[in-house]
């Protein structure tokens, strides 16, 4: 089951806006894209990467477009943890262990 944590979902609203100043249809596209890649990491969670920045084997990440799908893999569920830009380390601030 894949849930999506506060921080995440507050950074899709922030891609949504920001996307969204250009173009409203693109907007709704990655943001929509993003949770289907999200979705689909519930059958195959081990897909992503560990993040270099964090020394935890269960968190992990899945590229899309310009970001970084930040999740944690736990007793067969996956939490989104986070929505970054490629560009951008993970730090405390991005609710990540």
């Amino acid at each position: 089951m894949v849930t999506w944590t506060r921080p995440a979902v507050s950074d899709l609203r922030l891609i949504h806006d920001f996307i969204a100043q250009d173009s409203a249809f693109y907007a709704k596209k990655v943001v929509q894209d993003i949770r289907d890649k999200a979705t689909r990491l519930d059958a195959l969670p081990n897909i992503g990467r560990k993040v270099p920045e964090v020394d935890d084997p269960w968190i992990r990440e899945a590229p899309i477009y310009s970001y970084r799908l930040i999740y944690q893999t736990e007793d067969g569920n996956i939490f989104i943890l986070s929505v970054i830009h490629k560009r951008r380390e993970v730090s405390g601030d991005d609710s990540v262990r």
